[in-house]
């Protein structure tokens, strides 16, 4: 069986669940019926760093927003699947389309429509708060909770484990 290490180190996409790992779960809803979200600054800081070493990303959420739409597109991510329900499926698709093996997909997830995804992924991470279930088939689970910095744990993880972390560090020091 492979080390998460190893898992890691051929890993070209990283694919994401929206709510309970991008944003911490909770369901905002105004008066008017309107949906609001909450994005971390340090994931979509390591979503970025992930990209900048020419890592491909992608979201496949359950449910349907036009904010998650304007969220990936302000963070570059062009493969975007909502009011996606079969997750494995639509995993399967995404691999197909872009042509990048299921092995080399890691996907991040925090409850039960996340477990065809992992069933069918290289490397299946479950953030911190994430259904204890989902947890236990997890690769890999995350210290930070989703909405708070888990994305941003696996971007730096996966960026360490291929070699790509000094470098990306080295840009911000000046080096």
């Amino acid at each position: 069986m492979l080390s998460v290490h190893d898992r890691a180190c051929g890993i070209r996409m990283l694919v994401l669940d929206v709510d309970g790992v991008l944003t911490d779960g909770r369901l905002y809803f105004t008066n008017e019926g309107e949906e609001l979200k909450a994005f971390h600054t340090l994931d979509g800081h390591g979503i970025k760093l992930w990209q900048r070493a020419g890592g491909i990303t992608a979201i496949i959420t359950g449910r349907k927003a036009p904010l998650v739409e304007y969220r990936a597109r302000n963070l570059g991510i062009a493969h975007l699947y909502q009011g996606r329900e079969d997750k494995g499926q639509a995993l399967r698709e995404l691999s197909s389309s872009v042509q990048i093996p299921l092995e080399s997909i890691a996907y991040v997830g925090d409850d039960m429509p996340d477990l065809g995804a992992f069933k069918v992924c290289g490397l299946a991470i479950a953030v911190a708060n994430a259904h204890p279930y989902v947890r236990d088939r997890a690769h890999w689970v995350t210290q930070n909770t989703g909405g708070k910095g888990a994305v941003r744990e696996v971007c730096d993880m996966l960026l360490q484990a291929q070699g790509s972390w000094d470098s990306l560090v080295a840009e911000y020091m000046g080096d």
